[in-house]
């Protein structure tokens, strides 16, 4: 945790002429907090305590909430909002365009810093911006191999009927987990995206809304309930491991539940998306889900102060990333995409946060066939650890489109989802691991 102060300190570098709207103030310590160590329920699901036992974690300073004193104390500033907070990096964001009270929180004595973390106003073209979740789809044009189904479920059923999205699957013989009964049940994978468009009554989804094993959803970018309007870029993920229309197409793990959780605003770049990002996987750990995946990544921002060089990305410097290795301290396996800059020059090339984590399993991207897609973003990270840490099929990979279609598209967005639900199969088949053993 004392690379902290590292991150922090970035956006204290940014000119201090920017006018922001959005800040993270982080404070000194959790004195008045409501929670003890020694009485973890009222802070963490039993499902949650259940994963740190299982795996034998201790619960610790970090799983703590932020003190009630200090939140009220910062709730009452005029012209202030809270937006969301992380006991993991006991740092709260807020929303306020007012100096004075930027002054006044800052003279608090719990508070150790006020850093701005998004501002008002666009500094790039919508294109540039916009473009990692302008997704181009195509038809499917892949071949289902002859007899590929190969044998019969143990109990004899006929396995499933995987359509077009059966190569992406046979890349990892994952049909003989899917044959053998492992195909996501009682696994709990909580998806941080842009936006889950229309999954509401897209008609791939039914098996999943039906059996209700969509457990909850929320929208760390508007601070509402609902993540059905957003961009479609989320839904096509789920769609990838969830999706269950026989004959077209089945996802990877098509009986796991989910959280759904847009942390990602696609019309601006900012790291305050990364505070989303860890105040959805704290939520994530608190109500005892077993996987993270996010198909996100940050490396150059609206405002370049941001930008986080290959040398920050070293897997413990970044927002996300310090926070995407501490889910999978508490037991969680976090996957995420490695990125689609691998054709950029220079240091552009490499993979972006929270790709660069020790601790997060990176998915890079190949051809149905499994030679590596170009687009596919390179590693080590800059500390030396290898990344990515496997490869999937991210190249003319078959999704459900919003009208419930298969369709393909390319990405290390949908590489990462992919191999996230052979991974949540792997695991209900050996519950006894840890996350890091799987």
């Amino acid at each position: 945790m004392k690379n902290l102060c590292v991150v922090v300190a970035l956006f204290f570098c940014a000119s201090a002429s920017a006018q922001y709207t959005r800040y993270v103030v982080q404070l000194t310590d959790k004195k008045g907090t409501t929670g003890t160590l020694a009485a973890p329920s009222s802070y963490l699901s039993s499902k949650a305590i259940d994963r740190r036992i299982k795996q034998k974690i201790l619960i610790d300073s970090t799983d703590l909430p932020i003190s009630i004193i200090y939140l009220d104390s910062i709730r009452k500033v005029a012209n202030v909002t809270i937006l969301n907070k992380s006991k993991w990096l006991n740092q709260v964001l807020i929303r306020t365009s007012d100096p004075t009270a930027i002054a006044t929180i800052n003279s608090f004595s719990f508070v150790k810093k006020v850093g701005g973390i998004a501002s008002a106003a666009r500094l790039t073209d919508d294109e540039v911006v916009n473009e990692k979740f302008n997704t181009k789809l195509q038809p499917v044009q892949q071949t289902v191999l002859s007899g590929a189904f190969g044998a019969r479920g143990t109990d004899g059923a006929q396995i499933l009927d995987y359509g077009n999205s059966f190569n992406q699957i046979h890349l990892h013989e994952g049909e003989f987990l899917h044959n053998l009964g492992f195909t996501g049940k009682g696994i709990t994978i909580a998806i941080l995206d842009a936006g889950f468009f229309g999954y509401k009554t897209n008609v791939a989804m039914d098996s999943v809304r039906l059996q209700s094993r969509i457990l909850g959803e929320w929208d760390y970018v508007m601070n509402e309930q609902s993540v059905n309007e957003d961009n479609s870029h989320g839904l096509f993920c789920l769609s990838i491991i969830a999706a269950n229309k026989p004959g077209e197409i089945v996802g990877s793990a098509p009986h796991a539940s989910f959280y759904l959780f847009r942390t990602e605003d696609v019309a601006t770049e900012f790291p305050v998306e990364e505070q989303n990002w860890v105040a959805a996987a704290e939520y994530a750990d608190s109500v005892g889900v077993d996987m993270i995946t996010s198909s996100l990544g940050y490396s150059d921002f609206d405002d370049p102060t941001f930008n986080h060089s290959y040398a920050q990305r070293n897997g413990n410097t970044s927002i996300v990333t310090i926070g995407a290795d501490l889910a999978a301290r508490k037991g969680i396996i976090v996957t995420n995409s490695a990125g689609n800059s691998g054709n950029a020059s220079g240091e552009g090339k490499y993979i972006s946060c929270p790709a660069d984590g020790d601790s997060v399993f990176t998915v890079g991207a190949t051809t149905v066939t499994g030679a590596i897609a170009g687009f596919s973003s390179w590693g080590p990270n800059s500390a030396g650890k290898i990344k990515p840490n496997i490869v999937s099929v991210g190249q003319g990979t078959v999704l459900a489109n919003t009208s419930g279609n298969a369709s393909a598209g390319n990405g290390t967005s949908f590489s990462n989802p992919l191999a996230c639900g052979l991974i949540a199969c792997l695991w209900q088949a050996y519950p006894e691991f840890g996350n890091m053993e799987i």
